[in-house]
């Protein structure tokens, strides 16, 4: 598996605040990588960041050689938010539709109908998201996480307010993209998930404090920042 994401010494600060300290580590293509702290640990700034939405105050990162934000890395990057990000005046399908040509995806329709179906949203198409319970909002959000190509797939808390086979279809989904050489990194305490990751990634007070399996080690360890 090739070299794809690289993490060099990054920090974040807000005011007087670090809310992710020096912090390094690297991801290769197919990886299934699971990213796991306390509420407030530094997760979602770290994917953030990664993401190019937000830069680091300190260090490097490299998406495939490429720094977050640029053209070549945000082709290369599909982040689902914890909190989905929709538009008011779009339908499912428009949205589908919208972000499937933005990021100009082959036989789209094809693969909306997968994803549609996956989590049961044949129904909805037609609908507004946003008057979507938080459960329809997340898989609306999942289904536009996906219907797009990527290499490297950030995804914060997936699996809050997702019906077990809405999980189900998720876990799958991550697999299938992993396979096909998709990094996929999951900020997630989801045992299901837990299971089936290559690695761990620890996070406590915006330090790395575990990477490595899981396999053998306590959950309730990593989150308290021991190794």
């Amino acid at each position: 598996m090739s070299l794809l994401l690289e993490v060099t010494s990054v920090t974040k600060a807000f005011a007087d605040v670090e809310a992710v300290r020096p912090l390094s580590f690297s991801v290769r293509s197919g990886e299934r990588v699971a990213l796991v702290g306390l509420n407030g640990a530094g997760k979602s700034t770290l994917l953030r960041m990664v993401a190019g939405l937000s830069d680091p105050t300190k260090g490097r990162i490299r998406i495939d050689g490429e720094q977050p934000g640029t053209i070549s890395a945000r082709a290369l990057t599909s982040y689902i938010p914890d909190n989905p990000v929709l538009y008011d005046d779009l339908s499912l399908a428009e949205h589908i539709e919208y972000v499937a040509r933005l990021h100009e995806t082959d036989n789209w329709q094809e693969m909306s109908d997968f994803l549609v179906q996956s989590f049961a949203l044949e129904d909805r198409l037609e609908d507004l998201p946003a008057t979507f319970s938080r459960g329809l909002r997340q898989k609306t959000s999942l289904v536009l996480g996906f219907v797009r190509p990527s290499s490297l797939l950030l995804i914060d808390e997936p699996f809050v307010g997702l019906d077990r086979p809405g999980r189900n279809a998720l876990l799958d989904l991550m697999d299938s993209a992993a396979d096909d050489g998709t990094a996929v990194i999951v900020a997630t305490h989801q045992d299901d998930f837990l299971a089936r990751a290559d690695r761990c990634l620890g996070i406590f007070d915006g330090r790395l404090t575990y990477d490595g399996p899981m396999a053998g080690v306590k959950l309730d360890d990593i989150l308290a920042g021991q190794e």
